[in-house]
């Protein structure tokens, strides 16, 4: 006698927004389980500054995708929901830009291959040439997109014209040192990442590590934050810090300030491409 298999399991990721008010939780579960759902992991906060619930929720089901969807998309609208549903670690398709330090972006890399950070790198733009090698190593498509004040509409077309080619979900700007317009701001909302030095607003400009030694700072730190057209005011998605005292030099701070900012970045590409962050208006829920 010949067994059936039993229909195959497929891991989702469920990620959720709306006005809270009761029955959210009991709702989405119930919805899940009518169609064969086992939740392996759920969190939800309830933000009573804004008035907003957020949820994440995986789940194991046989049913196809098109099935939960059409059932979503009623709860959706009866909860005035925002939502989004994925395959649990499925690897975001990813384009990184740089300029000529290359810390980040060897260490997203590496992450990738190392520690299974859930992106696929498609394609590496820069406004040097300083890290081709960097990206050939690495088997991945490096685009020398350079930047003037009068070539810049240009240079950010032909970013788009690469996002949309690449069918790009994320943009990582992983020390990029040029100021994105406005407008492409707008484009990327929600799915460009920065990361700088935590020593804004007190040391602006070049050298801010000789400028934070000369005043003697005793924490230096880097955040990772969504880009937005307030230059380096984006929703923060993480922050990181270390401690340094008076016998620390100034290249001392500056190789800290990279292994900071690698951090930080690392984390905040890994919970974005892991649907862990949702936008609360200018602050950021994170469910780690």
């Amino acid at each position: 006698m010949t067994g059936v298999e039993a229909p195959a399991l497929t891991h989702w990721v469920l990620t959720l927004s709306c006005p809270d008010r009761p029955g959210i939780v009991r709702a989405v579960a119930g919805l899940l389980a009518d169609h064969g759902g086992n939740i392996t992991e759920s969190q939800q906060f309830g933000d009573p500054l804004s008035g907003l619930f957020f949820m994440r929720v995986q789940v194991e089901t046989a049913a196809p995708e098109a099935e939960l969807r059409a059932v979503l998309e009623p709860l959706g609208d009866e909860f005035g929901m925002t939502w989004s549903l994925d395959v649990v670690g499925r690897r975001m398709r990813t384009l990184v830009m740089v300029s000529t330090a290359a810390h980040c972006l060897h260490d997203l890399l590496f992450r990738r291959e190392s520690e299974g950070l859930p992106v696929d790198i498609v394609a590496v733009v820069s406004n040097h040439t300083e890290l081709r090698g960097v990206a050939e190593f690495y088997g991945i498509d490096f685009h020398h997109v350079p930047v003037t004040a009068g070539t810049k509409p240009a240079a950010e077309a032909r970013l788009m014209e690469l996002v949309d080619e690449l069918d790009v979900e994320l943009v990582v700007l992983a020390r990029y040192m040029q100021i994105l317009s406005d407008d492409l701001c707008a484009r990327l909302s929600g799915r460009a990442i920065n990361i700088h030095h935590s020593f804004l607003p007190s040391f602006k400009g070049a050298r801010p590590y000789a400028q934070a030694h000369e005043r003697g700072v005793k924490l230096i730190g880097a955040t990772a934050h969504y880009v937005t057209a307030d230059l380096d005011e984006g929703p923060i998605i993480e922050q990181d810090v270390e401690r340094v005292d008076h016998s620390r030099t100034v290249a001392d701070l500056v190789a800290l300030g990279q292994d900071v900012e690698r951090r930080a970045l690392a984390r905040a590409v890994r919970w974005h491409a892991e649907h862990r962050v949702l936008l609360d208006g200018h602050r950021t829920i994170v469910f780690r």
